[in-house]
């Protein structure tokens, strides 16, 4: 404001100057009023979820999943028939001791078809072994029938005889009745046989990569190409470790008549 304004305004220029102070000064208090309230402002609260958000926290947390039970196979017991359960003749004597450090397969490559005739067919084969041939006994060591029942045959610490070039010293000899060139091998034939060689291995100490087929020792079609395809396969061996692995092997054998009755259900087809 000049000169003219205070004449024109009536005033003094102290008045004036006063005036103009409390103005500035009232000016200075709002700006500073409006920084104060600036800093007080509340921090604004978080948007509201979103239906989505509310959705998903509203569901109720998953329990963590159990562990899958682990299910541990039983041990093994089977039965192993005597000879006096199948009626053979008594080993003559003679024969040659050995220590077991391998297991062979054989079929008999005689057809069986109907399983009530395995126990007569064992009579057969120690019949001709023994007056035809001049063995001391059944050349095998265990038998197994169509339907997985184990017979015992020769003393498995006697050498077994074979009309082959091989020489079947060390060998424990698992026979399968029937012939697997011509017939198919059962599910419970194999598994029997399987159950022979676990027991084998357990009671001689020997592994299972030593397992073989007649084929592998001499010049013969032995144990017969559908039996054999089992052994090339793997998969009989890993039968045999899947029993060795559930535990003990109890090939337990009986005799008497509860080993009677047992032949005597299988000659009439039970």
């Amino acid at each position: 404001m000049d000169a003219s304004e205070h004449k024109r305004s009536g005033d003094s220029p102290d008045a004036v100057t006063r005036r103009r102070l409390i103005q500035l000064a009232g000016g200075a208090a709002l700006a500073a009023t409006a920084s104060a309230c600036a800093q007080r402002l509340p921090p604004k609260s978080p948007p509201a979820p979103t239906a989505s958000v509310l959705a998903v926290s509203a569901e109720p947390a998953q329990p963590p999943l159990a562990p899958a039970p682990v299910v541990t196979p039983a041990p093994v017991t089977a039965d192993l028939l005597c000879r006096d359960a199948w009626r053979a003749q008594p080993a003559r004597p003679g024969g040659v001791k050995h220590t077991i450090n391998r297991m062979t397969l054989h079929h008999t490559a005689v057809v069986l078809g109907d399983n009530r005739l395995a126990p007569a067919r064992l009579r057969q084969h120690q019949h001709y072994h023994q007056d035809q041939l001049g063995w001391i006994d059944i050349a095998y060591h265990v038998s197994v029938d169509r339907n997985g029942n184990i017979y015992e045959l020769r003393d498995p610490t006697l050498v077994g005889d074979t009309a082959t070039t091989y020489n079947p010293t060390g060998h424990f000899l698992v026979l399968c009745e029937g012939d697997f060139d011509q017939e198919d091998v059962t599910d419970e034939q194999l598994q029997g046989a399987a159950v022979a060689f676990a027991w084998a291995t357990q009671n001689f100490q020997i592994s299972t990569d030593t397992l073989g087929g007649h084929r592998n020792f001499a010049d013969t079609a032995c144990p017969g190409a559908n039996l054999y395809a089992h052994v090339t396969s793997g998969d009989l061996r890993q039968r045999i470790e899947d029993l060795l692995e559930a535990g003990p092997v109890n090939l337990q054998k009986i005799c008497g008549p509860e080993a009677s009755d047992v032949v005597s259900r299988i000659e009439e087809g039970g």
